[in-house]
């Protein structure tokens, strides 16, 4: 406020100035000189209280952890889960050891244990398996007093029997009360005889890059253990399953923290730690955990249902790459793909088809292909919401029913044997060797009876074609949009494609049991 009142009373006093000189020619050339230095002043003030905003807004490394630290380790528990599982019967009388052929060590162990390439002559064929008390260590944390605690699903697995250690060293047996295996996230309860201190969750999507966490977990099973780092990344992807969308830090998570939480520095909960990458199985800065936002509506539907009713949709998509977006006059690379809508899903019910691009679910935008399965999983069950689609150009709206997800997913993969050159009845394009789909091929590259396409029979390896995916055996099923089961539908596509000045044509491919869709430049040359 100083400031702002000196800076006003100057750019007054220098206005009275200027209107004393208007009388005076000497004093009305000088006039571009006030001019500048009223200019300078109030540029020097705007800098100041820019300055003076950026250092409020700014944060700074705290001193120290240990009042934050001292206030959270309490809500922050141990989890010991163990179950009986079956192991391979011993051969005779030898501990259950494995050595790498050739080991110095085996003569030892044959000497003391016997033989261990032969089968314990003793032992009943009849008898059920051995079995052994396997023991896992994670980390968990209680969110409310009357003891519900949070922890990853992995970290309970299928236990017969899971004790909960207090930071007092008290511990007590806890039920499940749900989990989720596609989030990794499971529900605990406990019967304290006492109200436990308890953390709440923070708004995970506040958290930016470069603010300090901190993390507290039983790392290598030593117990309640403290480390700080920054948020690394957002929106991490790493290919763990279909709601792949990680905060990433490099506070030290172990073997042993998952389950455990990652804090702000108000000491809100924004993270379930869940996953590290290492070489070697130690720290290497590189952890994973669950954003908040997430584990919160799960958390809520386990408590009250026991399980988490995602909704779903029906569809398999794609990211809308530039090469797609260009193919199909789309202006920007966002939104969604439909490679395949399943035949007894809600979006084939509501009119929806392969090539369409969702841009909208329930009033959400669909930035990119990673969003739309949340969006869909955390509407619910037999909601109603509005779907707005990119297709032919135009922008169609649909009214969309949920239905509960199934439960089983399809996974595709596949090798690329060597390229040969093309038969009589096999032309070339785009540096694919293609052929209609018959008898011969479909037994050759397993492709179902009821598939009809052009089948890539082989292709060159520096084509564009290969650059973008395609592979042998693939089959095209469709080239923008429209139905080809000859190379002539093919080509035709490709050069009306060429007349309209498209740089790429949009292919949609069948592979191993799934439909999706490949733009391929058309303005480079075929190699």
């Amino acid at each position: 406020m100083y400031i702002l009142s000196c800076l006003a009373l100057k750019s007054n006093n220098l206005a009275m100035e200027q209107q004393v000189s208007a009388n005076n020619m000497m004093q009305t050339a000088k006039a571009p000189a006030v001019y500048i230095r009223r200019a300078a002043v109030l540029s020097f003030a705007f800098l100041i209280l820019i300055a003076g905003y950026m250092q409020a807004d700014a944060r700074p490394a705290p001193d120290s952890f240990a009042d934050l630290a001292e206030k959270l380790l309490p809500s922050v528990v141990n989890i010991s889960s163990t179950q009986n599982v079956e192991v391979a019967r011993g051969r005779r009388g030898s501990p259950d050891f494995q050595l790498p052929p050739g080991s110095p060590f085996e003569d030892f162990f044959d000497e003391f244990f016997g033989d261990r390439n032969q089968e314990n002559p003793d032992s009943d064929s009849n008898d059920e398996a051995p079995t052994r008390r396997a023991t896992s260590l994670g980390s968990g944390f209680v969110i409310d007093p009357t003891g519900y605690i949070v922890t990853n699903n992995h970290v309970i697995g299928e236990a017969d029997e899971i004790i909960i250690r207090m930071s007092d060293e008290e511990e007590y047996p806890a039920e499940i009360i749900g989990r989720d295996v596609q989030l990794d996230i499971a529900l605990l309860k406990i019967e304290p005889n006492r109200e436990l201190p308890y953390v709440e969750f923070g708004d995970s999507s506040a958290a930016r890059v470069g603010d300090w966490v901190m993390t507290i977990g039983n790392p290598f099973g030593l117990g309640g253990s403290v480390t700080a780092g920054i948020v690394s990344a957002r929106h991490r992807q790493i290919n763990s399953g279909p709601y792949d969308d990680y905060i990433q830090t490099d506070a030290s998570i172990n073997r042993g923290n998952s389950g455990g939480p990652m804090f702000n520095m108000g000491g809100q909960v924004i993270g379930v730690n869940t996953l590290i990458f290492s070489p070697t199985g130690g720290n290497v800065g590189i952890g994973f955990s669950i954003p908040a936002n997430r584990v919160k509506l799960v958390i809520e539907q386990l408590r009250e249902y026991g399980k988490f009713q995602r909704g779903w949709l029906g569809v398999n998509i794609q990211n809308v790459t530039k090469d797609i977006a260009e193919s199909i006059g789309l202006k920007e690379s966002k939104g969604a793909i439909v490679s395949t809508v399943d035949p007894d899903g809600p979006a084939k019910l509501a009119g929806l088809e392969p090539g369409d691009v969702i841009q909208e679910f329930a009033g959400i935008e669909v930035k990119r292909s990673a969003d739309l399965p949340w969006i869909v999983a955390s509407t619910g069950i037999g909601k109603e919401v509005g779907v707005k689609v990119f297709r032919d150009g135009k922008v169609k709206e649909f009214t969309i029913t949920t239905k509960p997800f199934p439960e089983q997913q399809q996974q595709i993969a596949s090798a690329a044997p060597e390229p040969v050159a093309p038969k009589a009845e096999e032309s070339e394009v785009l540096g694919m060797i293609l052929a209609s789909g018959n008898r011969q091929l479909s037994e050759r590259f397993d492709i179902p009876s009821d598939v009809a396409g052009v089948v890539v029979v082989n292709l060159s390896r520096t084509s564009v074609a290969a650059e973008q995916g395609i592979r042998p055996g693939d089959v095209i099923v469709q080239v923008n949009k429209d139905e080809v089961t000859t190379f002539g539908q093919v080509q035709a596509q490709i050069d009306s494609a060429q007349e309209a000045g498209r740089k790429a044509v949009l292919f949609r491919v069948y592979r191993d049991g799934t439909f999706f869709h490949v733009a391929i430049p058309i303005d480079k040359a075929a190699g």
